[in-house]
């Protein structure tokens, strides 16, 4: 368990510094603390930023997972902090399993215990809630709040406060994803747990937006 810990490391970077290149060997895994990053793949010797990381998510945990190269180049566009983990270290704990879900197939329910996070590996997952703060003819239906792309991870709110899960999630298409259970979570994740607790904050914005309150997010029974 030490080893694990003791494997986190934090990494500072810079505006236009390139966080990992496509093509290359994948060594470490990472989450992001702060700042702004860019996605960039290359393909036919045109680069294109196909989305963008802002002040949360995790990346590079594919190459790692199945020893192929970089799929994209990720560039900080501000100046920024990440955690790492380097690869020997994920092959200490071979925590990591996949699993696959079919178009619309409940992936996690609002209201259930948690016991595993979630990393997309392709494919997208929407995520929603019910809200208790609507008129009871609505306060069944399931209102979105957010969308998870590859390399994007969710179901980790439940295991950061120890609540049951705060909303439901749903594949959009085939969706492959990397699980992790609490224990592994726990274990490999915990230094990174502030970050975490961050997106709380994220959520709750979201829902005080929508519905004026973020009690479901913070009493996600019923």
């Amino acid at each position: 368990l030490s080893q694990v810990l003791d494997a986190m490391f934090e990494r500072k970077v810079k505006p236009q510094e390139h966080v990992i290149d496509q093509g290359d060997d994948g060594d470490n895994f990472y989450v992001i603390e702060r700042g702004l990053y860019d996605i960039v793949v290359a393909k036919d010797n045109q680069s294109r930023c196909v989305g963008r990381y802002d002040n949360h998510g995790s990346f590079g945990e594919l190459a790692l997972m199945y020893n192929t190269p970089r799929a994209a180049t990720i560039v900080a566009t501000t100046e920024g902090a990440l955690w790492g983990l380097a690869s020997e270290r994920m092959k200490i704990v071979d925590v990591i399993g996949e699993k696959v879900y079919q178009d619309g197939e409940r992936i996690i329910s609002q209201g259930d215990k948690a016991d595993c996070f979630y990393i997309v590996e392709s494919g997208e997952v929407k995520i929603l809630i019910k809200s208790k703060t609507m008129t009871s003819k609505e306060a069944n239906q399931e209102v979105e709040i957010a969308r998870c792309h590859r390399g994007q991870y969710f179901g980790e709110l439940a295991l950061v406060t120890n609540k049951p899960r705060a909303a439901s999630a749903y594949a959009v298409g085939e969706v492959k994803c990397l699980v992790m259970d609490v224990q592994a979570f726990e274990r490999l994740l915990g230094p990174c747990m502030d970050i975490m607790k961050r997106n709380i904050t994220h959520y709750e914005e979201q829902l005080v937006a929508m519905f004026g309150s973020s009690m479901d997010l913070l009493d996600p029974g019923n």
